[in-house]
């Protein structure tokens, strides 16, 4: 029987702790809810826990100060809640080592999404490791030379891809079926150097597209969800 993971809801709203625990319960999840870092630090002395998701803004210590806590004695994965206006706090967050983030309002669908994909990678530390360790990944009809930075169709020819095409590409194998906003594509390809409100991430999408969709106006690999991103909607296969 496949264990029961332990989650560990802390905000300081009470609605969005109940409805964010009610919501994974019925998902088969056991939860646990914090108000803040005195009660988060009870539990994880007390029980074993799987992943923790944290939001970012709470009185007296936020979840950046938290995050820091809890990594410098522990490899608990962690989730971030943030407000849209907390686009520094989300970055500062990710380089402590937080595994993913999720801005409010949001969808408990992609919090759950999100939940399993990042307990599938911790769960399996060999394929959570870089994609540049493997040589070969396959996409669909495609595979991905990592090492040339190119794609190979069918007949073993080679596609060149730009050092962004490769990293956005790159970005979509390691978190295959995410919802990924234009901010965390951004995040994850050029961090900090980024502006937030850039839109160039959807050039790049089209040009990425170009080179291994069948039908670039009609994509069945790299998806459009309007108002919230992309996705890649294929198998991928490591070789």
């Amino acid at each position: 029987m496949q264990e029961t993971k332990h989650v560990v809801v802390v905000d300081d709203h009470d609605d969005v702790r109940d409805s964010v625990r009610e919501y994974l319960e019925h998902q088969g999840y056991r939860v646990s809810a914090a108000d803040g870092g005195t009660s988060l630090r009870r539990i994880l002395e007390r029980q074993t826990v799987d992943l923790i998701v944290l939001d970012v803004m709470m009185p007296g210590e936020d979840g950046i100060t938290l995050c820091r806590q809890v990594r410098a004695s522990a490899d608990i994965p962690i989730i971030f809640l943030t407000a849209m206006a907390e686009d520094t706090d989300r970055i500062v967050g990710l380089e402590l080592g937080a595994d993913d983030y999720l801005v409010k309002p949001f969808n408990p669908r992609e919090l759950l999404a999100r939940i399993r994909a990042v307990l599938r990678r911790a769960a399996n530390p060999a394929s959570a490791r870089s994609i540049l360790d493997r040589r070969t990944v396959r996409i669909g009809p495609w595979k991905v030379d990592l090492g040339r930075q190119e794609i190979l169709g069918e007949d073993g020819v080679g596609i060149a891809l730009s050092t962004a095409e490769f990293r956005l590409l790159k970005v979509f194998i390691e978190q295959p079926g995410i919802i990924l906003s234009r901010e965390q594509l951004l995040d994850l390809t050029v961090g900090m150097t980024a502006d937030v409100f850039d839109r160039s991430i959807d050039n790049q999408v089209s040009r990425l597209r170009k080179k291994i969709e069948e039908n670039p106006k009609k994509p069945s690999i790299i998806k459009t969800h309007w108002g919230g991103g992309y996705s890649l909607c294929t198998e991928v296969e490591f070789e």
